[in-house]
């Protein structure tokens, strides 16, 4: 299992999928990454030698924003929209789509379980 950016990516998958396995790197930006450093995409991570790792890790590290910085940037942004006030910043406060989704059906995902709403039952009759 090789080690790259501090994230074990498979070995029996091609290097670009594996790529993938990093927050941040995604299937065209894992295609810049290894054309910059002259490997073959759809060799296998098991086949890379120490020199090709070493040199997808140095375009990476020279690049690149992954991980635990980019996920701390992508948080601040979500902090200051909410600290502003911005339409955006609210919504992500109360936990409802913020890119304009409907929201009277689906958006499940983001609004959780359905809870229903008690009092809907009929009362019944009762006997004086």
């Amino acid at each position: 299992m090789a080690r790259i950016a501090g994230v074990t990516i498979p070995d029996n998958k091609q290097v670009w999928v594996s790529l993938t396995y990093i927050y941040g790197i995604g299937p065209s930006t894992s295609y810049e990454v290894l054309s910059k450093a002259n490997i073959e995409p759809t060799t296998r991570v098991k086949d890379l030698t120490d020199s090709e790792i070493s040199r997808i890790q140095d375009v990476i590290g020279n690049d690149l924003v992954i991980e635990g910085e980019l996920q701390r940037i992508v948080s601040g942004n979500i902090k200051r929209l909410k600290d502003i006030n911005a339409y955006r910043g609210l919504r992500h406060k109360v936990n409802l789509p913020s890119r304009g989704q409907r929201t009277k059906t689906n958006a499940r995902t983001r609004r959780g379980k359905r809870v229903t709403v008690g009092g809907t039952a009929k009362k019944v009759a009762s006997k004086t």
